[in-house]
């Protein structure tokens, strides 16, 4: 049992974006107020690029490059290998952050349109509205 109760404490991070995933989450599904979703899911985006990104995480771990060039045997440029970060998660995290940025932009341009045709931020009258038409 302590074992266990160790790995969950060492695994705190995990534990913390899964919090944030389910705020973000209950935001978008329980608010009824636009910009509240749209905080929601940015706040779910932003727990799942964290978790992609300690996934790639190792201890005692450095960058990928090679300084001494490619001279050596292969035996010690396997040992080297295995002391690498994945930069993989990081790169195509980088790219989540973009695509993040830019549906957080055509979400809100999509709101203030919706503000301006009517007059109001909160789904249930927008619903009401869109029906009387």
């Amino acid at each position: 049992m302590p074992d266990l109760l160790n790995e969950i404490v060492h695994k705190y991070n995990y534990w913390l974006y899964i919090i944030l995933m389910m705020i973000g989450l209950y935001a978008m599904i329980s608010k009824n107020n636009l910009i509240k979703k749209l905080v929601g899911m940015n706040i779910f985006q932003t727990a799942i690029i964290l978790f992609f990104i300690s996934i790639g995480y190792k201890e005692d771990a450095t960058i990928p490059i090679i300084v001494s060039g490619h001279g050596g045997d292969a035996a010690h440029q396997a040992i080297q290998a295995a002391n690498y970060i994945n930069p993989l998660p990081h790169v195509l995290m980088l790219t989540a952050i973009v695509v993040s940025v830019a549906t957080l932009g055509v979400a809100l341009a999509l709101v203030v349109m919706i503000y301006q045709r009517y007059q109001t931020l909160e789904e249930d009258e927008i619903r009401m509205r869109v029906k009387q038409l």
